[in-house]
Parts: C-alpha cells; structure tokens; sequence
C-alpha cells in the first residue's frame, strides 16, 4: 500500500471518528430527524426539576447551562402584528369577517405570519428576545358576538358559529402555514368558553347556560379549529356553571382533550389564575391552584402562580414530577414544531427579514380587504360619485382625518395609515377643492365647525361614530363608561347633531361614513344622508379604500357579520348567555339590518344548476350549484349565502348559514357556484341523550342575499 493511499485511509478514519464523536455529544432534542416524542423525552430528562417549573410561565427565562435562551410567549396578531412596531395594520377582526371572504383572509393571515417571522429573526439576530417578538400568536378571538353591548366583539368574527369556524379556520391555517414539519407560527384559539362580556365582571362572572347552547352556538368553531390543527388554546376568565374555565374539568378534560382528543398546547388567559383565588373565590392558597390548573392540563400560564407555587404543591405531594413533565410536554412539542432547537438552515422561514415587513404586497392586501370589508347600508342613487360633477368637496366630522379609528385595537403601526380625508384627496385630485374639518367631538352639542364650508361645497363626506376607546377591552376602552362596553347602541350625540346640521345647510349630498366595530343606531343618521357606508376600524388603507368606494373603483361587497338591531330593549339582560331571543339565529322581531345584508353598486341575479335532492340521510352530503348572473352596469363581488331552516322543534334555530362563498363576477357575465354541506353539520344536540342527533321532519335550503332575503329555496326531507 504506497503512501498517498495510507494517508486517504487516515484521513477518512479521522472524519468518521470525528462524525461518530460529534453524533454522541449532540443531544437528541437537537436533532430534527429524530421523533418528536423522543426529541421532547430526552430535553425533559435533561431539564432539572426547577428549569421545568421556570418553563410553565409566559416568560420563560432560559436555561444558560443548556445554551436555551430566553423565550416570551405573549404575542398578538389579531389583524397584523400587534404591539411590535412596523407591521402592516390590516382591518380589524369584524371589518374582516365582513368581507365573507375566507380565502382572503388566508392570504392575510400568511401576511402576518410572513412578517412575524422577519422580526423574530432580525430580533432575535440581535440577541433580543422580546414580548411581542416571539412566534406564538394569541390569536384570533373566536367568541361568539352575542350581544353588541360587548366591546370586545370588535375582535371577533362576528355572531354566527358557522361563519366564525370558517373565518377562523382561514386564520389560523394561513398563520400557521404548510411546511409538513414546521410551524410558521403558532395560532391560539381563544377564550375557551362562553366568553363574551361583561368587560366590567370578566374576572369573576359566571356564565350559566344550558348544554344546547354550550355545544351548538359556544362551543362549534373551537372545535373546527381544533380539527383544523390549531397549535394553542386559550381558557377564558371566567366561570362556566360554576366551573372556572381555566381548571373546567367539563371543558379542558372531559371535552377538549378526550372528546376533541385535543393534543396541543393549553394556555391561560392573563392572570387568569389569579382570577380563581381572587375573582371566583375558589381557593384559599395558590398552591392548590397550581396542582388544579396542571392536572387540569394547562401547559402555560399567563402569570407566575405556576412559577411561583408548583413546587410547594409537589412538597404537599399534591404533584408528582410526572405532572410538571406531562404539562411541560405540551409547551416543548409547541417549540419543537416551531423550530426552536434545531438549525436555522433547515427551517424554510428563517431568511425572512426587513424586506418582508409592511412591503408592498401586504399593503395591497391590507388595502382589498379593507375594501371587502366596508358595508354600503343605504345608498340614495348618489354613490358611486362621478369625479367630473364635483368640484368641491367636504370632509368632515371627528373620525375623518384620525388615525384611532384605522387601527382598531391590538394593532402595529407603520408610516402607511391614510386616513380617510387623505385617501380622498388622493382620489379626487388635485384639480379638485377638498376642504376638511373637524366639525365636532365626542361630547360638544352646542358647537360645530365645517358646516358653512359644507354649504358651499358640492357634497359633503362626513366621517362619524366611535373609536376604539369607547368601545373594547376593560382598560384599553378608557373612555368607555361600561368599562369597555357599550352602554347603548347610540353614536355620540354631537355626531348626530353634526349630521343634523349640515342636512339643514345644504341640499346638496351627504354621505356619512360610520365607523364602529360593532351594531349602532344608524337610523338616527339615515335621514340626513344620501348614502350610509359602514367602514369598521379598516387599517393602515382605510382612507384608500373609502376612496375607492365612493369614486367607484370597486363595488362594495362587504356583509354585516352581526344582527344590526333596534333597539337594546329588544334583547334579552347582557349577563344571560342563552341564545333564545339574540342573534339572526333566534331573533325573530325586526331589525335595522339583517345579519348578511350589505348593498352594491349592481345588482345580482340567481338560478339553479344543480338543485338539492328530496331527501337525505345521516351519512350524505348536500352537493348544489347556482349560476350567479351580473345584471348591473359594473363589475362586482357576491356573496352566495346558503341557509338552513329547521324542522318546527323546540328550541330549533330559526335558521342558519352553513355555506357561502364570495366571487367575482364581470358586468354582463355569469359564474357557477358549487356549495355543499354535509348532513353531519345539520345535527342539534340532544340534551336528554347528551348527544348529536339529526332530527326527522322537513328542512328547507335558501340561497339569500341575506338571513332575511331568500332568492332560491328547495325543501327536503329527512326521514
């Protein structure tokens, strides 16, 4: 053997060895090839037991020894990332379930989780390991808006469960992406359950409700999220019969994890534990709390009982080392999937960087949906607005040039937000004369400015209603006197007023933009205006896409995704949390606007390609088609709206959505929309079989332009 050849031979023993070495000192948890049980089995049996407990908190403080850095778990991302700085502001969550647009809101939903990965790693790239910089996102809020004294409902996908699962579903398969092994980022479905006001007694109310309710109207979207892969769940807050949510045994045992077979992480909400000591008077020591919240099968705690007590609870043997590892289990496989302890090069979303935040893609996304999402309630003729037949234009009113009412809550910020007299002044151009003011606040009734400048211009766009801190969280509302809900459906009087005062100085057009995020009393501004658009808290292209709209860029087809009612005194007390008498689903007085309802600049018309059958069974799927003809002067999105009405039963809905989807459609031109729903989705709980039962009788499907115009019906049966 001659010398090179020794020396090959020498030189790849030495690599093996090296290779052969390297491989027994890497740790296991670090290799991504590996299973995943056996990569979090290994970590925990490194993990001493006081490295396991600091891991049960929000703010997880690394283990130096480990090279485990510091991690944050609190993130937002409602409508874009939210209290981070730069990030694109995206509609809020409602203005969002108002574009009926699932597929939109993914592509949204992959926007934020686009730009959450870039800041991470510039952050993390400059050793920051910061709240509100982590990839774990305690989003999106898919409570039910039962009533619209909540002024939370703002960050919901509106009343209906139907529409709520699909939108949520949207989110959180759009924010958590499509890498079979990675994790973009972790979604949260949040509060679980029966969680919807009041913002005043949330930390120690008690929501009694029937088990109907609980399963049909509370319960179904967090189930549809939990089918759909969602990474986290968030409890609420409060009481559930009596059972605090955070350590339900009905909730968190019986039904997530051995009904739903849950398997992801369970969260809570901010001192949520807390609340059970102070708020519920559950327990007299935190230590005891702490064994209830970990063998409830919480994994992470938004405070630092967990932190603080779980050790006492395993010195009063009310915990076994086995239950810390059982619960720490959850938030290590989290981090697993998102790729915290293997090597950037192998995660395809760790190159994200500046370039991927608030860029110009996710500014035009920003801008459709603010687009979709704006809801035109009454329209005189007036709208769209023929640039050559005005000259001069007004805008005014206390929300026309605010940056507050673009953002919502739980937004970012960047040096994008157009408000609306801005994106109008755009539009208009500058050949033409657009004057802004005020015209009033939230509380004068006795003066008003803009209104001689109104009468001497050639239309009026008068930008009113309510911001985010009237209406919202407990705290973040600071203005709210509900401590963040609302007390009425009224706009602030001065609006009114306003709107009242221009009408008498001039008879030339107003158009009122209305910006809220939940029901008001738009009959009390209707009168004295040639045209009603509602437009939500619309983000960073709020301005442009109100612009677009008025000057008819685009034709409105945004829906309302809540009930607009009368009045208060036609539902029943806020604190009662049983369907009967609210929601399009149970409410049968009448109303402003229907739950579904939102008008276009043309007109729509339906007919049947493919019509239900006569009669179905358990196991089948209702498959049906329309052909949707443009019949107006432009082009135009539709939403095809599919309803169910039930059998005469007690206790049935009156109807329900439980199919739609949003098309365009050209001027003059048809499309085929081809829905189905399967009959599983058509059963009501038993409540003496504390079961799903599909019930005999008579059903009807309707094809509407919303809960309460049908276009197209067909009865079935089911025997």
């Amino acid at each position: 053997m001659n010398y090179l050849i020794k020396q090959v031979i020498t030189a790849v023993l030495l690599l093996l060895s090296i290779t052969f070495s390297s491989a027994q000192t890497t740790p296991l948890y670090h290799d991504a090839n590996a299973p995943e049980d056996a990569r979090v089995n290994d970590l925990l049996h490194t993990l001493t037991l006081k490295e396991k407990i600091d891991m049960l908190g929000y703010v997880s403080p690394g283990v130096q020894r480990l090279d485990i850095p510091a991690y944050n778990w609190w993130n937002e991302g409602l409508h874009g990332v939210a209290r981070a700085g730069e990030a694109t502001v995206f509609p809020q969550a409602i203005g969002m379930a108002a574009s009926f647009n699932d597929s939109l809101l993914h592509d949204v939903a992959a926007a934020i989780s686009t730009e959450a990965r870039a800041k991470y790693n510039l952050s993390v790239a400059m050793n920051r390991r910061l709240w509100y910089m982590g990839l774990t996102f305690w989003s999106p809020n898919i409570n039910i808006f039962r009533d619209p004294r909540w002024g939370r409902g703002q960050e919901t996908y509106g009343e209906d469960p139907f529409l709520t699962a699909t939108m949520g579903t949207a989110y959180v398969t759009g924010m958590q992406g499509s890498d079979p092994t990675y994790l973009k980022v972790a979604a949260c479905a949040k509060h679980f359950a029966v969680h919807s006001g009041p913002e005043a007694d949330r930390h120690s109310f008690n929501a009694i409700i029937d088990e109907k309710d609980l399963r049909e109207t509370y319960l179904y979207a967090f189930h549809k999220l939990v089918n759909a892969g969602v990474a986290s769940v968030m409890c609420a807050y409060n009481r559930v019969n009596g059972e605090p949510c955070c350590i339900s045994e009905t909730l968190l045992q019986t039904i997530l994890q051995k009904e739903w077979n849950y398997k992801g992480q369970l969260v809570t909400d901010c001192g949520a534990l807390n609340d059970i000591i102070d708020g519920h008077k559950m327990f007299d020591n935190k230590a005891a709390l702490a064994a209830a919240a970990i063998k409830a099968g919480i994994n992470l705690e938004c405070g630092s009982i967990l932190q603080s007590d779980v050790q006492a609870a395993l010195d009063k043997k009310l915990l076994t080392e086995g239950d810390v590892n059982n619960a720490l289990r959850g938030n290590l496989r989290t981090q697993m999937k998102l790729g915290f302890y293997d090597s950037a090069a192998t995660n395809p979303y760790s190159s994200y960087g500046a370039d991927s935040v608030n860029n110009n893609y996710h500014r035009k996304l920003a801008l459709q949906m603010a687009e979709e999402s704006m809801v035109l309630l009454k329209n005189d003729g007036i709208l769209p607005l023929q640039k050559d037949n005005y000259a001069s234009i007004m805008v005014a009113g206390a929300n026309a040039a605010s940056s507050e009412v673009l953002f919502g809550n739980y937004h970012g910020v960047n040096n994008n937000m157009h408000t609306f007299v801005e994106g109008i002044a755009k539009a208009a151009g500058p050949a033409t004369a657009v004057n802004y003011d005020q015209g009033s606040d939230y509380t004068d009734t006795a003066r008003f400015g803009g209104i001689w400048a109104a009468g001497n211009s050639d239309i009026t766009i008068a930008v009113i209603g309510l911001t985010p801190v009237l209406e919202g969280e407990e705290g973040d509302a600071f203005l709210s006197l509900s401590g963040g809900d609302k007390a009425t459906l009224s706009l602030p009087k001065p609006h009114i007023l306003f709107l009242q005062k221009l009408r008498a100085a001039t008879k030339k057009p107003i158009v009122a933009v209305v910006t809220a995020g939940s029901d008001v009393d738009i009959a009390a501004i209707a009168p004295y205006a040639d045209a009603v658009i509602l437009a939500w808290y619309p983000g960073e292209e709020g301005g442009t896409a109100l612009a677009n709209i008025l000057f008819g860029n685009v034709s409105p087809s945004g829906r309302l995704p809540v009930t607009f009612y009368k009045s208060l005194s036609d539902l029943p007390d806020y604190k009662d949390y049983n369907m009967q008498g609210r929601t399009y689903r149970y409410f049968t007085k009448p109303v402003q606007y229907p739950f579904g309802y939102g008008l276009s600049y043309t007109s729509f018309d339906y007919t049947w390609k493919q019509q239900p059958l006569a009669a179905y069974t358990l196991k089948d799927t209702i498959r049906f088609a329309v052909q949707v003809r443009n019949t107006g002067a432009m082009d135009g999105n539709e939403v095809v709206q599919a309803y169910i009405a039930y059998p005469n039963s007690k206790d049935m809905p009156v109807k329900e959505l439980k199919a739609l989807k949003k098309v365009a459609v050209s001027k003059n031109g048809t499309t085929n929309v081809t829905l189905h729903i399967p009959m599983s989705e058509l059963q009501k709980w038993d409540a003496q079989q504390h079961g799903w039962k599909l019930y005999k009788g008579t059903y009807t499907i309707a094809i509407a332009k919303n809960a309460n115009e049908y276009i197209l019906q067909k009865t079935f049966t089911v025997k």
